[in-house]
């Protein structure tokens, strides 16, 4: 149902500067960038979904919606936990440690929490997380 999902920035080149790391991390790329624009999506698969930054259009400074979050998949917990540390290297906060999510509803969710410098929500989440016995 998703095609794509734009977040706001004020600064292109450090927008990238997060998220090039950030999605490399979940096995996407930045695919372009021009005017003001960059899109990204999975090196795997170019059907999926994407993620592109654009600036405001109403000409106003970005910021986080209150109550938006982008969920976005990672195959494992390892590119769960890859996806957290490099969001907090590139700037990010983190919001939730990676880590199983029963709580959730299965014993197989496996997410973490991060903002970007913007102050978006974003998380990780993976349903292949297999409990110790």
């Amino acid at each position: 149902m998703i095609s794509y999902v734009t977040i706001g920035h004020d600064d292109l080149d450090k927008a990238m500067a997060f998220y090039d790391p950030v999605l490399a991390a979940l096995g996407c790329e930045r695919k372009w960038d021009k005017d003001g624009w960059a899109g990204y999506g999975s090196t795997a698969n170019p059907d999926a979904p994407g993620v592109m930054l654009a600036k405001p259009a109403d000409g106003n400074a970005a910021r986080a919606g209150n109550g938006i979050m982008v969920g976005l998949h990672a195959p494992t917990p390892a590119h769960v936990d890859a996806f957290h540390a490099a969001a907090l290297a590139a700037g990010g906060t983190c919001e939730g440690a990676p880590g199983p999510r029963p709580q959730y509803g299965s014993p197989n969710y496996y997410l973490a929490y991060v903002r970007d410098p913007v102050g978006n929500k974003l998380a990780a989440f993976c349903t292949t997380y297999q409990p110790a016995e």
